[in-house]
């Protein structure tokens, strides 16, 4: 799938900058159905395993109606022992904690080029609430994280990670809204920006939920180019 560029109903010029595209986690390498030749168990290098592991935890969320991921399903899955999983990470919420850093990492570098790109504070909100969807949209097993449905029964302190990056996010926007609402000379720029923040951040949890409810059915950006303009101060 290729990426599709954000809208951009401000900046029509063509010489503006591109922007930044949603991050996609590398696809997992399908298990093997034949046996390893002596090459084929060369051992991986280092970093290699814990990415594949990573990678077929996020193509097990990915599976509509998925239910909880046991480590038992991921051994069975990578073709290897449980005990080779814990060589990698301490624990089962030690490879979901991976995944969450993958999101935090993957957005808020998007966020940032957004940031020094579009000096447009609405813009810039405009951009931010659209990236951080097309993620999830191109990432159907981090939305899961990233709403909780994937983290239910798991250790608390990942859904409380969680919260934090959306609220890193409402604070994102709520710099990008507060200078938009005073450059139109508002009198309570920050009572506006905080107000707009909390209803956008809604809006981009509301719709990753949906769409991972729907079994991924339903898109989060669509008709996203006609709702974000209204919103905007």
């Amino acid at each position: 799938m290729t990426d599709q560029p954000m809208q951009d109903r401000e900046r029509p010029d063509a010489d503006a900058p591109p922007a930044p595209r949603a991050q996609v986690l590398p696809l997992p390498v399908p298990p093997r159905t034949e046996p390893d030749t002596p090459a084929d168990r060369r051992r991986p290098r280092p970093g290699e395993r814990r990415l594949q592991i990573l990678q077929a935890l996020a193509a097990m969320l990915e599976q509509p109606g998925a239910e909880r991921v046991t480590t038992a399903a991921l051994a069975a899955r990578l073709q290897v022992s449980e005990a080779a999983l814990y060589r990698h990470f301490a624990s089962k919420a030690q490879m979901f904690e991976g995944l969450i850093e993958f999101i935090e990492h993957s957005v808020f570098s998007l966020v940032n080029q957004v940031a020094e790109r579009e000096s447009a504070g609405a813009v810039q909100a405009q951009r931010i609430v659209t990236l951080v969807l097309q993620f999830g949209e191109k990432n159907p097993g981090m939305a899961r994280v990233m709403v909780g449905d994937a983290l239910v029964f798991e250790h608390e302190r990942l859904t409380a990670r969680m919260n934090q990056f959306f609220d890193r996010l409402e604070s994102q926007l709520r710099g990008s809204l507060r200078a938009a609402a005073g450059d139109q000379g508002s009198t309570t720029p920050t009572v506006e920006a905080q107000a707009l923040a909390a209803g956008l951040t809604a809006l981009v949890m509301g719709r990753l939920q949906r769409y991972t409810r729907s079994g991924f059915r339903r898109s989060p950006t669509e008709q996203l180019d006609l709702l974000l303009p209204r919103l905007m101060p």
